[in-house]
């Protein structure tokens, strides 16, 4: 059994709810361990409260690493990349991820994805694996590398909330930047075969919108792909049996 736990549902904006206070985190527990992905500014604070066995970054950017500022109660786990944005943080234990390569804690599984969305903070998604269950966890992405591999088989993708169909993707040179809507990730599940979607990492269209009118928006355009979907809120749990 692999619990979710959305510590954070709120991309980097400053609105914010009681459904979406806190930056995007989310806590994968499996037989009495758990580990935490991202940990954002909203953090600083708090981060020594939290009992998880690691911490793993997506990528530097506040919103996902700021929190780790003052340090960790536990290891910490990022890509080459990131660390290079993060050498000033007070952080004891340093681990580096290889892409591509396996990290097993206690039965976690955990494997960096490269994606898309920022030159200057490159990114990671994580497949996680517990037991017969995975997920796919990418807060803030334009595109998938090896995308098959890493959601074929999947019980669930988590993916980028900051825009449902507008188009925040740019490219100023060679590099595709921003955010991909909901609905081409939606596609995405539709092609691989990946039956249920949660959108976290929300941006201003669902964090200041009707949850009620989005939420219903959103299950039409899964429905005409095949998928389940679903809008996160900070606290809310997910059990994969």
């Amino acid at each position: 059994m692999m619990k979710l736990t959305f510590l954070g549902t709120r991309g980097y904006i400053e609105a914010r709810t009681r459904r979406h206070y806190m930056h995007s985190a989310l806590e994968i527990a499996y037989y009495g361990t758990s580990v935490m992905i991202d940990c954002g500014e909203d953090w600083l604070e708090r981060i020594h409260e939290l009992r998880v066995a690691a911490v793993f970054v997506t990528h530097s950017h506040p919103d996902h690493a700021f929190g780790l500022k003052r340090g960790a109660p536990c290891p910490v786990h990022a890509t080459e990349d990131a660390w290079d944005k993060m050498k000033a943080f007070e952080i004891e234990s340093r681990k580096v991820i290889d892409v591509r390569k396996p990290i097993v804690i206690d039965g976690i599984s955990v494997e960096a994805f490269p994606v898309e969305h920022s030159t200057r903070a490159p990114a990671v998604g994580y497949r996680i694996t517990a037991g017969k269950a995975a997920i796919f966890y990418v807060p803030d992405v334009v595109y998938i590398r090896d995308r098959a591999d890493a959601l074929g088989g999947a019980r669930l993708y988590v993916g980028d909330g900051a825009t449902i169909t507008r188009s925040m993707v740019r490219k100023p040179a060679d590099a595709l930047i921003g955010h991909t809507p909901v609905r081409t990730q939606l596609t995405w599940c539709e092609k691989v075969g990946v039956p249920r979607a949660i959108i976290t990492h929300c941006g201003s269209e669902i964090v200041e919108g009707d949850e009620r009118v989005l939420g219903a928006k959103l299950r039409e355009m899964a429905g005409e792909r095949g998928v389940d979907v679903e809008i996160a809120y900070d606290g809310m749990e997910v059990v994969l049996r």
